[in-house]
């Protein structure tokens, strides 16, 4: 498997600002939800839109505490504990006390993305941490906690009723950044969808197997 992006135009940084961004506005759509609706699924996913909000904050989580360390890690990910809490749900070290209801489902997501936040600018952009996608400097990592909220907001909103489409200038500068080989042609927000194989574009068909690339750009 290549690790090696394809050339790119010149962009526009992806920073903690964008996902300070990103998670507002997911909380501001999420917060719409009923109550009792969490437990349908998330859009075309096999988990339920409370799993799929704990996987968020468990992406967010993690991506942080990459640069929580003196040394960050390069050859795996903090080793954390990962378990599943329901059958077929995802494998998270960051779990809502469900007692607490939605709204602390969601404060745990405002705070993950806060953790992410901090590091990101607390990081010197010459360092580099592990993922298995091309090790990546606080950048990409930022980066990586947009794609993660916008395109999970879009299958618990999916799942939920709820209308969800985020900035163009914010999913083109994330697309820019990680998917520089995708098409240019068309609007950022479908592209991206269609970049996580989450929808199709004219004339491409939805994709079944997709990655992000980490690596610093040289841009």
């Amino acid at each position: 498997m290549t690790t090696t992006p394809p050339a790119a135009a010149p962009r526009t940084p992806v920073t903690a600002d964008d996902v300070k961004h990103a998670v507002r506005l997911a909380l501001a759509t999420l917060r719409k939800a009923p109550a009792d609706a969490w437990q349908g699924k998330a859009g075309t996913l096999e988990w339920t839109c409370w799993d799929t909000v704990e996987h968020l904050a468990d992406d967010l989580f993690s991506y942080a505490s990459r640069f929580g360390l003196e040394s960050p890690p390069q050859e795996r990910e903090v080793p954390f504990l990962w378990e599943a809490r329901t059958p077929g749900g995802p494998a998270n070290a960051v779990h809502a006390d469900p007692a607490a209801g939605p709204d602390g489902l969601l404060q745990v997501l405002e705070a993950c993305g806060a953790f992410l936040v901090a590091l990101v600018r607390l990081t010197p952009p010459e360092v580099r941490s592990y993922h298995v996608f091309g090790h990546s400097d606080p950048e990409g990592f930022a980066a990586m906690g947009v794609v993660e909220t916008l395109v999970h907001t879009h299958d618990v909103a999916e799942g939920l009723g709820l209308d969800w489409e985020p900035p163009a200038d914010l999913c083109a500068r994330t697309l820019a950044r990680l998917f520089p080989d995708a098409p240019t042609d068309t609007g950022p927000w479908p592209t991206l969808l269609w970049a996580t194989g989450r929808a199709e574009l004219p004339g491409r068909p939805r994709l079944t197997k997709w990655r992000w690339y980490g690596e610093p750009r040289a841009d």
